[in-house]
């Protein structure tokens, strides 16, 4: 038996006045999904536990079979992980965001935050600034890495492991800053880097070249998301199952690397909606044709156009998964005989206030062995709610789902 968990990152709603009052999930048009419905179990998942922030790295821990209460040292160094930063049990790392904020206020503070991801800045682009940061800012205890596109990484050195309060920015897009700035008793430090690399950035020359191009500048470092050396078990001696990580996100390259699985890097992918789908598809079936058990792909498009309120490209996300990733997939396991499918979010992404949530999120399971006669005819929010089957804590799911 293979195992195939497509998770679309952000990608249960809810109704949109511009649909119709359809969730984007409803308003697609995913023949694929809504043709393995009525041969599947649906139902809904608690992904994120009660006392938990609904990331996504609580929430796809949990639904790799991980308990996030348990397990869970932060966000940021599983992302360290997979940058190849080698982290000391010292060590405090934080997400460091390359953001767009307003130019027109003297004060820092007195800013607004336009974009959580400086308009898809290029890795390349923001490989040159975070070295930069890092020349100029780095040092006496503070150092500075780059990821990819947006998202890099801060390694404190000896730092507070509870500096105080650090807001995502992806949460407070379009709002004033001086609400969210770090507070708490160790994050002064933290906040004078935020400060100086606003100064330092406005007028570096890849930013003056995005300006001339009529793309927003990166003008400032966003410090969120701190954490400790994560631990976690073996997925192989969990699960009693080989498995790889298929995804463009260095947080899910992170948690797959700490559970000994193996990381996939394919050319193109990104975490929007011009990711190389293809390239996703050949590598998961090469994975599994190669002897690995499981197979996570990982796709991260849905929730960034929930983070951004593009209403149609968050339908057109859904579609794209099910046309260039499910249909090919399905068309590929035929020579497979027997395999698994599970199909969910990691949680919601609701376009409306351009955040995460902790709501229950709709799955899908289908069976190629035992196919089930589930009476549903299509794979949505609503659906799932009414089939009565729900799954509590959520890192009971991936159990459920390897078990024949």
């Amino acid at each position: 038996m293979k195992y195939i968990l497509l998770l679309c990152d952000g990608m249960a709603d809810e109704p949109v006045q511009s649909l119709g009052n359809k969730t984007p999930m409803e308003a697609a048009y995913k023949p694929n999904m809504d043709m393995l419905a009525p041969f599947s179990e649906i139902g809904k998942v608690q992904t994120v536990p009660e006392r938990m922030q609904p990331g996504s790295d609580v929430a796809n821990l949990s639904v790799l079979g991980y308990d996030p209460s348990v397990c869970y040292s932060g966000r940021s160094p599983l992302e360290a992980v997979s940058i190849g930063i080698n982290l000391n049990d010292t060590d405090v790392t934080l997400r460091c965001n390359l953001v767009t904020l307003s130019e027109e206020e003297e004060n820092y503070e007195d800013k607004t935050l336009v974009d959580y991801c400086a308009d898809d800045i290029s890795t390349e682009e923001a490989k040159i600034l975070i070295e930069f940061i890092q020349d100029r800012l780095g040092g006496n205890g503070f150092n500075f890495y780059s990821g990819k596109a947006y998202r890099h990484c801060l390694v404190w050195t000896n730092g507070a492991k509870h500096p105080g309060i650090l807001t995502p920015p992806h949460d407070i897009t379009g709002k004033k800053i001086k609400d969210y700035i770090p507070k708490g008793d160790f994050t002064e430090g933290l906040y004078s880097l935020m400060k100086k690399s606003c100064d330092l950035l406005k007028t570096h020359p890849v930013n003056l070249e995005r300006v001339k191009k009529g793309k927003r500048p990166a003008n400032s470092v966003w410090l969120w998301g701190e954490g400790t050396k994560p631990k976690l078990d073996s997925f192989y001696n969990k699960f009693k199952k080989k498995g790889s990580m298929i995804s463009a996100v260095d947080l899910l390259k992170g948690i797959a690397i700490c559970a000994g699985m193996r990381s996939i890097d394919v050319p193109g992918a990104t975490g929007y909606i011009d990711t190389n789908f293809e390239g996703k598809v050949a590598a998961a079936v090469s994975e599994l044709i190669n002897g690995q058990d499981f197979v996570y792909i990982h796709v991260e498009a849905p929730d960034e156009c929930g983070h951004r309120g593009e209403v149609q490209n968050k339908v057109k996300s859904i579609e794209l998964i099910d046309e260039k990733i499910l249909s090919p997939l399905l068309d590929r396991l035929k020579d497979i005989d027997d395999y698994k499918i599970l199909i969910c979010p990691d949680h919601p992404t609701p376009l409306n206030i351009r955040t995460h949530t902790k709501d229950p999120v709709p799955y899908l399971i289908y069976n190629s062995r035992n196919a089930v006669q589930s009476g549903i005819n299509t794979f949505t929010e609503m659906t799932a709610e009414k089939s009565g089957m729900f799954i509590s804590p959520g890192y009971f799911l991936l159990s459920h789902f390897l078990s024949d």
